[in-house]
């Protein structure tokens, strides 16, 4: 949206823009207020009237990664790489986690929100970003399972950690880009709720959740690697582990992320003018 000068201080006319646009990081600054107060709510209604309220955080991939232990460690004995398939196992639930609940809720955050849409004009934006920074509460709180688990394995901070906020923003990026295509299809396509919980189990099994990604043939390796959620997962992996970085899964992976990231921002700018005739 543009904001036209009347030359009245007291009058703000606000103009639809038309085709492709970047994000304008000024008007967000300008309504950081609200962007703090979304997310802050957010947080808050994420355990509202629980008993156990963020023990969720831990209680859920922890839950995972036992029954995943269980089923692809002692019954199908998938191959990890000589790592113990608790560490292997919740070195990518725990990123995945964070993905996979910070896409849904982000696509669902239009429509969940349309209330606002027509009654008072702020940058759209702040709906998809606003699950997507809240979740890293989660995120933080999970992180804890890694320590002790790899306390208990007596796995020693190396120099990798340091590869951290890269794999942090990697992650958020992907979650972010997914988030924007989503919440703007949503508005207009409710199919895209509909076909969320499935599409989000498809893209489980695509990622190196319960198995290695050398464990793919060298052949088809590049393009799997392509799939930003296999740099996001064996980037993590080798930032805890302190294993050599597989370059070769991460770099496709942040390409593919980056236009993803790019792409999700500009669809959702261009659709953005039309968010309140189609609620």
């Amino acid at each position: 949206m543009n904001k036209v000068d009347t030359g009245n201080p007291e009058i703000i006319v606000i103009k639809p823009s038309s085709g492709w646009q970047v994000i304008n990081f000024k008007e967000l600054r300008e309504y950081r207020d609200l962007f703090y107060f979304m997310v802050w709510r957010n947080i808050k209604i994420l355990y509202a009237q629980t008993i156990l309220g963020f023990s969720w955080a831990i209680l859920q991939p922890l839950i995972q990664i036992v029954v995943f232990t269980l089923i692809f460690s002692k019954v199908a004995k998938v191959p990890t790489d000589g790592i113990p398939y608790v560490l292997f196992s919740s070195l990518a639930l725990v990123p995945w986690n964070y993905m996979s609940q910070s896409v849904t809720q982000a696509s669902e955050s239009l429509v969940t929100g349309q209330n606002m849409l027509g009654k008072v004009y702020f940058p759209r934006l702040i709906f998809p970003i606003t699950p997507i920074l809240a979740r890293l509460i989660d995120f933080a709180v999970s992180l804890v399972i890694i320590l002790v688990i790899g306390l208990y394995y007596r796995v020693m901070p190396t120099w990798n950690l340091l590869y951290f906020p890269l794999m942090l923003l990697f992650m958020v990026g992907v979650s972010a880009g997914f988030g924007m295509w989503l919440s703007a299809m949503a508005i207009r396509f409710r199919d895209v709720k509909l076909a969320m919980p499935f599409c989000i189990r498809m893209f489980m099994y695509s990622a190196p959740i319960v198995y290695s990604a050398s464990s793919i043939p060298e052949t088809y390796r590049f393009i799997y690697s392509l799939n930003p959620a296999v740099g996001v997962i064996e980037g993590f992996r080798a930032t805890f582990l302190g294993t050599p970085m597989p370059w070769p899964y991460v770099l496709p992976g942040l390409v593919t992320g980056m236009l993803v990231l790019v792409s999700g921002a500009l669809y959702f700018k261009k659709m953005e003018r039309v968010f309140a005739d189609v609620i």
